[in-house]
């Protein structure tokens, strides 16, 4: 018997049917939703994050009645880290069980959804600009081979084309002498249950080019264009990644539309990738497909008993 907070953590990699599982499962539990994803925070950053679509009430973020949190709490042009993400989402679950409900964490950023689970020990080191300033002119290649050198389980963890992080991690290592400490991912504040949604890898890059169409359709490029019309810079859009760099890519006409596709739906098949592999760690997922809701609601009647 335990008196930790129970929590449903619903995993997976992208355009697997997190978000609706979720508002379903929420639903039938009396729950709100702690969004996590990396991208959802940002404000206005709707099309390109595939955000649920959010109604206000009394200044709470609501989708299908389901009571929402971690959307839409910081703008474009702010840094959003991992120890804000944790910080603010115990605050939440805080709240959340004081009003008897349960907390559901949805989400596919791995690293946020391990560093509040597992309470990872993340260290609050300031930015440093000179640092940030003299590695942002190295090319990607190095800084990527470098951090492989002095981190090499961080580097792991982290695209080779995601420089804003290799930045980072390099920036910790210079300033603490050392990489990111090891974590005990065998205890948690929390007491987790973890369900994850498979995708099915046949025919999943032609369902990713058709989510991307239907997305570009619904107005992402006016989506990207206002951000940088409000101040988001080109270099800032393209840290995000996935459809924000490649349709900034595009809108600089560095890259043709043809091109542009391509590289989203192929970046965003090996990103799936990549979280299916940092998920699959967690021996503590139980799997299952998109439309086996009932699997999903057993398993968390068992787990609330």
């Amino acid at each position: 018997m335990t008196n930790k907070t129970k929590v449903v953590c619903i995993v997976g990699p992208t355009a697997s049917g997190k978000s609706d599982l979720a508002i379903e499962v929420a639903k039938d539990f009396n729950g709100e939703i702690i969004s996590a994803d990396s991208r959802q925070v940002y404000k206005n950053m709707d099309i390109g994050s595939n955000k649920v679509t959010i109604t206000k009430k009394d200044g709470k973020l609501y989708s299908e009645n389901i009571r929402h949190h971690l959307i839409d709490i910081a703008t474009p042009k702010e840094k959003f880290t991992v120890i804000d993400f944790k910080k603010l989402a115990q605050q939440a679950i805080k709240k959340i069980k004081e009003r008897n409900h349960l907390p559901i964490i949805a989400g596919g950023t791995g690293f946020y959804i391990d560093a509040l689970i597992y309470d990872l020990k993340i260290p609050e080191v300031p930015p440093h600009p000179k640092i940030r300033e003299r590695l942002n002119k190295k090319p990607k290649e190095w800084l990527y081979k470098e951090l492989k050198e002095k981190d090499p389980k961080r580097v792991k963890e982290i695209h080779p084309n995601n420089k804003q992080r290799i930045i980072r991690a390099l920036e910790i290592i210079e300033i603490t002498g050392k990489p990111v400490p090891k974590n005990d991912y065998s205890k948690s504040p929390y007491n987790p249950l973890f369900i994850g949604l498979k995708i099915k890898r046949r025919n999943f890059k032609k369902r990713l080019k058709k989510r991307l169409i239907k997305r570009i359709d619904k107005g992402l490029m006016k989506e990207v264009k206002k951000l940088h019309k409000n101040g988001v810079s080109w270099q800032r859009l393209e840290s995000f990644g996935l459809e924000y760099r490649y349709s900034a890519q595009y809108l600089q006409n560095k890259i043709s539309k043809e091109k542009m596709i391509e590289k989203i739906v192929t970046e965003s098949y090996q990103y799936a990738k990549r979280q299916m592999t940092w998920f699959k760690r967690n021996k503590s997922i139980h799997w299952i497909k998109y439309k086996e809701k009932d699997k999903a609601i057993k398993l968390i009647q068992k787990f609330l008993k």
